[in-house]
């Protein structure tokens, strides 16, 4: 076990129903203004839509089973949580607060599909009680 080195994580798949790609474009990039990536030309672009979701990471999409009420999540860092909380509710959405960790203030929202999604700024280590 000792060989194995995982360098970090590079993305994360969600679904969304058939058809929903223009939603997922307004969505995670007018909204949240991820950048889209291209999708290899191995896949099938008019299903797949792909984000960068800061250094090195990125979201994809593709048209599959939803879990209406499942508690899966992806966290998303953000710079501005207040600003990011007026753009989903602008977009009328409805985000909502959890239990607090230290130094990492946070809340969730459900994306237009049913997938949750947290968003967080890093102040420091959550072990340290502030």
């Amino acid at each position: 076990m000792g060989d194995v080195k995982v360098r970090g994580l590079q993305h994360v798949s969600s679904p969304i129903p058939e058809g929903g790609q223009g939603g997922v474009r307004r969505f995670y990039g007018e909204v949240l203004g991820l950048s889209e990536l291209p999708v290899p030309r191995t896949l099938d672009p008019r299903k797949l839509v792909w984000f960068s979701a800061g250094e090195k990471l990125e979201l994809h999409f593709f048209p599959g089973e939803q879990a209406p009420g499942s508690e899966r999540h992806l966290c998303l860092e953000v710079e501005d949580l207040g600003a990011v909380r007026r753009a989903l509710e602008d977009a009328g959405l409805e985000p909502y607060n959890v239990t607090p960790i230290p130094n990492r203030p946070r809340f969730f929202c459900r994306d237009p599909f049913g997938n949750l999604i947290e968003f967080t700024t890093i102040q420091g280590s959550y072990l340290e009680q502030t």
